[in-house]
């Protein structure tokens, strides 16, 4: 069978599944197997793959038709233009987080400073921030040492030596806030999704791992949590920079101004939807 009729029938069973991007997803998991490009995949359709290959691609097409995430499948996700390793005990890097690291970018000063990356995960936001800002030092934290450990390996991978990563349940690891221990930014994307949301049982979100969505109090607890707790682990004048739900900015805003942070506001993502809120907090008012 060539390539074209393979990828003619992968698309019509996950077509048939419910896929929203059927001829797409096919394309990616065969170039995933064959080690190619989209673009090679199309000038040579009439190409036949080996016996493995073609068992490997049908069983990916599988995992896909019920479900499973394209990101987990081929254990890779592109980010702000990098390429970023996956895995199922992290979540998924998406599109609107990149919002994040644009306002980060915009609050990070050329010349230098220290920024944490507070539930980094695959350590997609730390390492973005780090391919862009070289002479600041990026910490990412996570409470999963397997995330640490995929993190740091992606570090490796990217060869970015400004980005170190190390466990911590939150801020555990730092203890006591002194001036080794403060940042001129303070960034996350934290569970904010509540319990009962319909959309964990939708799409990607069935298979990523839940302590990574689901917060309490109606999905602010952890988002609430990093408002009062960051103040004592930012520089004077520090940036808190929080993703969120796209109906929780209002309640943000009014914990951080609650709060004594300075100069906040929400920021939408490309969608249009208020993605990040952030402020500035003095440690000498």
């Amino acid at each position: 069978m060539t390539l074209d009729t393979l990828l003619i029938k992968a698309a019509e069973r996950l077509r048939q599944a419910g896929s929203p991007s059927a001829r797409l997803d096919a394309d990616v998991l065969l170039s995933h197997v064959l080690g190619r490009d989209r673009t090679w995949l199309y000038t040579w359709g009439d190409k036949v793959c080996s016996t493995w290959q073609h068992a490997r691609f049908d069983a990916l097409v599988a995992a896909r038709a019920q479900g499973c995430p394209i990101a987990y499948l081929t254990g890779e996700r592109e980010f702000w233009g990098l390429a970023i390793a996956t895995s199922p005990n992290t979540l998924i890097p998406r599109p609107d987080t990149e919002t994040l690291v644009d306002v980060a970018l915009s609050r990070a000063q050329l010349h230098g400073g220290r920024l944490l990356d507070m539930g980094t995960g695959t350590g997609a936001v730390a390492l973005a921030l780090a391919s862009e800002r070289p002479n600041w030092q990026i910490i990412g934290v996570d409470i999963l040492a397997d995330a640490v450990t995929l993190a740091q390996a992606n570090a490796a991978r990217l060869g970015l030596r400004n980005a170190s990563f190390q466990q911590s349940d939150w801020f555990s690891a730092f203890g006591s806030p002194d001036e080794a221990a403060t940042f001129d930014i303070i960034v996350s994307n934290p569970p904010y999704i509540a319990k009962d949301d319909p959309h964990l049982a939708q799409g990607d979100v069935r298979f990523e791992p839940i302590s990574a969505l689901v917060a309490d109090a109606n999905g602010m607890a952890d988002l609430l949590y990093l408002i009062i707790t960051a103040r004592r682990y930012l520089s004077p004048t520090g940036w808190l920079l929080l993703e969120h739900g796209y109906r929780q900015a209002d309640e943000l805003r009014k914990a951080m101004d609650a709060a004594g942070y300075q100069s906040v506001e929400s920021i939408r993502d490309l969608a249009g939807h208020e993605r990040v809120t952030l402020g500035c907090f003095s440690s000498t008012a």
